[in-house]
């Protein structure tokens, strides 16, 4: 698997950051992680350069009263299913609420609008870097799209301090989460059904 590897701005004052995050979230102050899931996104954008531009700074420009830590994912995969690594794996990064303090994010360039218009080349490069990371990380149990996290509360990984801070998201959609479960069945990793039972 090929991986660029293309830094955002990772400097002593990041770090701190992140320990403020996760004092203020979690009740303790730390910068890295032990990995325990994998959090599939998508950008919202069709812009690789304009997503890593977004999370090149440390400090966020929005939803600072929750942290100045910006928003970065631990791998962008471009539409052309190029693999960029942002942050080492064991960062604590701001990707996904509630999940934060556990979890490996990987950003995937599309869903503009809400479409579920992932490419196929992306889907083989989450595929690489899904198995890429549980080989790397046995503490890794489980997969998931950002559009689950609320299935992780009766898992037991969901963890915030401030109740208020929530955020609904749709990402990557059902399509490509039920395609890329699918490819790596054979890990045997805790996923979350696609429709909820009725």
């Amino acid at each position: 698997m090929q991986i660029i590897y293309k830094p955002v701005l990772l400097t002593d004052y990041r770090k701190q950051l992140a320990r403020e995050y996760a004092q203020m979230h979690y009740g303790e102050p730390f910068d890295t992680i032990i990995p325990q899931a994998i959090v599939i996104h998508w950008t919202a954008s069709n812009s690789m350069q304009a997503v890593y531009n977004y999370f090149y700074g440390e400090e966020a420009s929005t939803d600072r009263e929750y942290g100045k830590l910006n928003l970065t994912s631990h791998y962008l995969v471009d539409r052309d299913g190029t693999i960029y690594q942002l942050t080492p794996e064991t960062n604590l990064n701001r990707h996904a609420i509630g999940l934060n303090w556990c979890s490996i994010g990987i950003e995937n360039v599309g869903g503009v609008n809400g479409n579920q218009d992932l490419t196929d080349a992306q889907l083989e490069s989450n595929e690489k870097i899904v198995r890429h990371l549980t080989s790397n990380y046995p503490s890794i149990k489980y997969l998931l799209g950002h559009y689950q996290q609320d299935r992780t509360k009766k898992a037991g990984l969901w963890k915030e301090n401030i109740s208020e801070y929530y955020a609904d998201k749709p990402d990557p959609g059902p399509v490509f989460m039920q395609s890329l479960i699918n490819k790596v069945n054979d890990l045997k990793l805790v996923t979350f059904p696609i429709i909820e039972p009725s």
